[in-house]
Formats: structure tokens, sequence, C-alpha cells
């Protein structure tokens, strides 16, 4: 099949068009703006192969949009592209609403008048895989697991945006019949991570002798999927999933956030250990709460797991091991966008303008 991934630069983006070109025979379109986030580096291991095209540009822009896809005639469109932080999102929510709530309308346009215009076999293969999160559902209390049917309950701009874009896709589903599929996933982490997320974060702080900032007590719980488990979930999806559906995916690895961070020292103690023989868990620091911050996120994934028959293949252990390891041997991917464009300072504590 033709697979156009929006975002492809990006954490997931990179993690499934990796997948893909690896594992399967599809070729694959990637449509990226290259903000901040999109790494063209992430796609090194796989940019030389006849079936992975690249192409810069917005999905807020719709004549590039229409242009691609009259050329590249896409099976597949696998939206990832969206603002993705929280913190960010608190500084700035402005861009959040742009790309995820506009870009997602615009794309959904053009895709339903590309779907139209095709013909027979080509047209009843076709598929719009909207990529979402978690945090639309809100927060839990310590019992209970988010469904696909879980009401909506956003808390972030972040999460309110991507709840907009969910909503959306699902009504061009309803109204215009175009075959959607929506999958909510929980936490991403693994190679590739943008420094701003906790997990690499933390890697990255502890290898420089930095303070480990963990927001308030660090009793707030995550489900935690390694990327390449979701890059595999996605495929699943896309592939054999019923259009009009939704697909909660998660990695059965639930985790306070401190014990993530103490996980994190202790393999950065086996794998890279001080020379004066101290753990790097007494570099740990409590800082203030984020604003709104979710008491703790859990995904039922039993829906993918009975109809599509996707599980993770890897553990939070294994996960966390290879994680480390691989930011242990890939200075040169990370010490480049700390040197040009982030600095891991704190985020989020700006009154929204």
């Amino acid at each position: 099949m033709r697979i156009l991934v929006t975002g492809g630069a990006g954490f997931i983006g990179s993690a499934l068009v990796r997948h893909l070109i690896h594992e399967s025979q599809h070729e694959v379109l990637n449509f990226d703006k290259l903000t901040y986030a999109g790494i063209l580096a992430s796609l090194e291991p796989i940019q030389q192969s006849p079936r992975y095209r690249f192409e810069r540009g917005d999905i807020c822009d719709g004549a590039k949009v229409s242009e691609l896809l009259a050329d590249f005639r896409p099976d597949i469109i696998a939206h990832l592209a969206a603002e993705s932080h929280v913190d960010r999102s608190i500084d700035g929510p402005g861009d959040f609403i742009q790309t995820n709530i506009v870009g997602t309308f615009t794309l959904l346009n053009q895709a339903l008048q590309y779907w139209q215009g095709l013909e027979g076999s080509q047209k009843s293969a076709f598929r719009f895989h909207h990529i979402s999160t978690d945090e639309v559902f809100g927060s839990l209390d310590d019992e209970g697991y988010f469904t696909e049917e879980t009401a909506y309950d956003p808390r972030s701009p972040y999460s309110a945006s991507k709840a907009s874009s969910d909503h959306l896709v699902r009504a061009w589903g309803h109204t215009y019949d175009l075959p959607v599929l929506v999958t909510n996933c929980s936490n991403n982490y693994g190679p590739y991570h943008f420094p701003e997320k906790l997990i690499p974060l933390i890697i990255i702080r502890a290898m420089s002798g930095e303070p480990l900032p963990v927001y308030g007590d660090g009793s707030n719980v995550r489900d935690w999927l390694f990327v390449e488990d979701h890059a595999r979930a996605l495929r699943t999806v896309f592939e054999t999933g019923v259009p009009g559906q939704t697909y909660n995916v998660g990695g059965n690895s639930e985790r306070k956030n401190i014990d993530v961070v103490r996980t994190i020292c202790a393999v950065l103690d086996d794998l890279h250990p001080k020379a004066n023989g101290a753990s790097y868990a007494e570099q740990i620091t409590f800082v203030a709460d984020r604003p709104g911050h979710d008491h703790r996120y859990a995904i039922d994934a039993s829906k993918i797991l009975n109809r599509l028959g996707w599980a993770p293949q890897v553990s939070f252990e294994q996960g966390i091991a290879t994680t480390v390891q691989w930011y242990l041997e890939n200075r040169d991917w990370w010490g480049a966008i700390l040197a040009g464009r982030y600095n891991t300072g704190r985020l989020g504590l700006a009154v929204a303008g």
C-alpha cells in the first residue's frame, strides 16, 4: 500500500515510518512541517530506501495537501502531525489550536475530496487513521481504566485541542462517510524521543549532572508504551481495523512518575556508573507541580487485543534499558538538539497569551 504519514519526522511518526520501511513492503510519503520537534536525523536509517519519500509542508496548507494526494495517491493517511507537549500548550496554546484543530480540519477536507474521487477497490480500501492520546479522557482516580466508551474530559490546552480533532474526524466519518479510524494511546517512550519529554529529559540531565525535576510529589501515574510497540499497533489498525471504530493502545505498564525516574537512575547506575560511585538518584529534585496536572492515566487495551490481535511485546523494564542505552550511544543525535534548539529548562509556568 501507499501510506501518507503526516508528522513523520516526529517521535511516534518517525517510529512508524522506520517500522513500515523495515518490516513491510508499503511505500511511505512523510509529510512534515519540521517544527522544533521534527528531526530528519531520526529517519537516517531508512532515508535511502526507494520506498520512502519526504516532503516538507504544513497540514494547514490545503493546496499543498491536495497536490500531494493527487501525486502520491495514498491508500492510507496516518495522521500524526500535532503539537504534543502539555507544558508548551500552557505557555502558548495558539499553536496547538492552529495545528491540531485547523490542521486536522484542513486535512479532512482534502482527504474527503480525494476519497470521493476514487473508484472501485481503491475507494473501498482507503482509510483515514487519526492518531490521538489518552489525555482527551481527563484524569482517573486510583482505580479504573480508560475505555473506548469513556467520556471526554480534557484538562489542558493540548488535550482539548486533541479532543477537538478527534471529534472532527468522527464527524467526517458520520456525516460524509469518510472511512476513518481513531486510536488513543498512552504515554510513549523510546529512542529518538525529543528531550522535552520526561524520560529523555531525565536521562540527559542525569548524565549532565543536573537536578532531575519531578513535579509535585511524583505520585502522578502514567501507562507507558514503548514506541516500537505503538508503531506495530498503528500498522495493525490501518491494515485490519474496522472503519468508524476507535481502538485504545496501551502498554500495560502503569508507573508513578517518581518510580519512572528512579528506574532510569538505577539503569544509569548500572550502564554508566559515576566515577565516585554515587547514584544518579541523588540528583532527584521535587519542583512545583504542573498547573492542572492530571493524577492518573490508564488504558484498557482489551479491544485491540481481542479484535485485532495486537498486544505490547516490550516490558517497561526492557524498554527503559533499551532507551537509556540508545541515549548513551547516540549523543550526536540529542547533542545537536541541545546545541541548536532546546536547553531542557522548565516550561509550562507562564500565563497563557
